[in-house]
């Protein structure tokens, strides 16, 4: 498990979940450039772990990730807390018929974002999702 945290946070604190360490680290860093303070997960798992330890305003996941796949965590999220943000990310797939990020919408994700997607694309999804 891998955190990072900035102190002094004026947005608030975000956790991003990826099983891809690159993505991690470049969405905690566009995140962390617009005044977050970011923790990070390796999958849901641990997410939901640090997410009930260090509560967040704000939780961008990825879908398709080992241990806890992403709708299971959002859906887990939800029934934790029916206020936090959540974005939900993915380079596809499908549940079904249904596209995976119309999936994660529909389930509980406040807005969803495709990869790759800019620093651009990331705060304004946030600012629309509140």
């Amino acid at each position: 498990m891998n955190t990072n945290s900035t102190t002094g946070s004026q947005k608030g604190r975000a956790l991003v979940i990826d099983d891809d360490e690159l993505v991690r680290a470049t969405v905690t860093s566009m995140l962390e450039a617009a005044g977050y303070e970011v923790l990070q997960a390796e999958d849901g798992q641990q997410g939901l772990k640090l997410f009930h330890k260090h509560p967040v305003d704000l939780v961008i996941t990825d879908i398709l990730m080992p241990f806890k796949e992403g709708i299971e965590t959002i859906l887990e999220l939800r029934q934790r807390n029916q206020e936090v943000r959540i974005i939900a990310m993915t380079g596809g797939g499908s549940i079904g018929a249904m596209p995976i990020l119309d999936a994660a919408r529909r389930l509980g994700a406040n807005a969803v974002l495709s990869k790759p997607f800019t620093k651009a694309d990331l705060l304004e999804t946030i600012e629309k999702c509140g």
